[in-house]
């Protein structure tokens, strides 16, 4: 199989790796881009993706995709913004309108919200495959993080979003609305079961004291030394790993600002009468996840 050409790009404060897929005939993807967001001024700002988007210009690439992975948490999107900027059709998986229902009602969205996905050019299905030139890229949906992850396989190389980090920081966390530690195990050990030379490259990393950051591992890797999901770690042990590992951490900082962006495909909430843009912050509604969310197999 092919080796893609991948450029990657860091965002600091969200610690947030996008990456730049590039084709033999200049045509090129955008994964998972960044919108900087300033809580304490309340100010979105454009630098991160300003960043990619000159390295697209330098190299006089044409933007067709803008791919995100799954509504994020944990950042705002640039996903509309590069759009408008660079042209491109913008994608994601296609349970993201699950997603959309659920923080629909949380945010007191409106009326006018569509939760049909339709924010978004495109919506992909499990096993899809489509085109970047002559590279050939086939959607894997990954739920568990969420209902609307999604991984993109093209050659060698997969994006895998939050759905597995470097081998020293594990897996994704579960406990977010619709959330499933078994659904992620499923998830991860289906692209653990690619061959072993398969670049994973992620949306995050988040390394101990002494490492430096990485946007890739391979497969290999990370069925030797993932601390979540190596290999020999069972279904019902990696639920009761991630589980309990959840209980003890934080909601991201930017959570409640980003979701209600990202669910509108990057795009900031409409103005109000005022001509001003507002984010909602819901108080005393989010708390532990319900066992719902965690079916039995």
């Amino acid at each position: 199989m092919s080796v893609p050409e991948v450029e990657s790009f860091f965002e600091p404060f969200t610690e947030t790796w996008s990456h730049l897929l590039i084709a033999p005939e200049g045509c090129c993807a955008i994964l998972d881009p960044v919108l900087d967001y300033d809580y304490r001024s309340g100010r979105t700002g454009t630098a991160s993706a300003g960043r990619i988007a000159a390295r697209v210009r330098e190299r006089g690439l044409t933007v067709e995709w803008i791919l995100e992975t799954h509504v994020h948490a944990d950042h705002l999107s640039a996903g509309d913004h590069l759009r408008r900027t660079l042209g491109g059709r913008l994608a994601i998986g296609e349970h993201v309108c699950e997603v959309q229902q659920r923080f629909a009602r949380l945010y007191g969205a409106g009326a006018d919200f569509r939760s049909d996905g339709s924010q978004f050019d495109r919506l992909f299905t499990d096993g899809e495959r489509f085109r970047l030139g002559s590279l050939e890229i086939e959607v894997l949906h990954g739920p568990g993080h969420t209902p609307a992850c999604v991984a993109y396989r093209v050659g060698t190389a997969v994006f895998v979003g939050d759905l597995i980090f470097m081998p020293d920081v594990g897996t994704a966390r579960c406990d977010f609305p619709g959330g499933s530690a078994r659904a992620l195990y499923r998830s991860v050990r289906r692209i653990l079961d690619l061959p072993p030379d398969t670049v994973l490259y992620f949306c995050h990393d988040y390394p101990p004291e002494g490492r430096e950051r990485s946007a890739y591992a391979s497969v290999a890797a990370q069925r030797a030394a993932n601390i979540d999901i190596h290999d020999g770690i069972g279904e019902d042990e990696f639920v009761a790993r991630r589980l309990a590992r959840d209980a003890g951490m934080p909601l991201p900082r930017l959570m409640l600002p980003a979701l209600q962006v990202n669910m509108r495909a990057g795009a900031l909430p409409p103005a109000e009468a005022d001509g001003v843009q507002y984010l909602k912050i819901p108080l005393n509604v989010l708390g532990a996840p319900d066992a719902a969310d965690d079916p039995q197999p």
